[in-house]
């Protein structure tokens, strides 16, 4: 009898944790609602990987994608864009929206993200705003020019 009741108050205890689990689990994990910007980058290019709210990253094509918070104050090399990076703004003079990329190459722009600016914050070289293989701009490393025309790529020369 007493083998009985122990048994049933394992049971019990069993069914109690197991029905605890998913509640705690799903408690835990938050849900994170990306800017418009990064939802409509995330829809168009494969293989991106939401960060936070406003930052996105596609491992594959060393890419990334900022929509700056208002407040938002950091240490860059030149105007938003980190030491390093190439980036294209979505508005003149490397201001709002930003795509960033860490190595050297041709990097397509999406479709759906409008270059305004580029800034070139690497140590050395260049960085070539181009629609297909016409250059619009040549970006000297440490600085930025405001581009015209529809950028579809940006060519990095060592």
């Amino acid at each position: 009898m007493k083998r009985t009741g122990v048994m049933f108050t394992l049971m019990l205890a069993a069914v109690f944790a197991i029905g605890a689990v998913p509640a705690a689990a799903s408690a835990a994990e938050p849900v994170i609602v990306p800017e418009p910007a990064i939802a409509e980058m995330l829809a168009e290019v494969p293989g991106g990987v939401l960060i936070d709210s406003n930052h996105a990253v596609w491992p594959e094509l060393d890419m990334e994608m900022t929509v700056p918070v208002a407040s938002g104050v950091s240490a860059r090399a030149v105007a938003g864009c980190a030491t390093g990076k190439i980036c294209a703004f979505n508005a003149a003079f490397a201001d709002g929206n930003f795509l960033s990329f860490g190595t050297c190459g041709i990097h397509s722009i999406p479709s759906s993200f409008t270059v305004k600016s580029v800034a070139n914050a690497r140590s050395s070289g260049t960085a070539q705003a181009r629609n297909g293989a016409t250059v619009l701009k040549s970006i000297s490393a440490g600085t930025y020019q405001n581009t015209t025309g529809t950028v579809t790529n940006i060519r990095c020369i060592l």
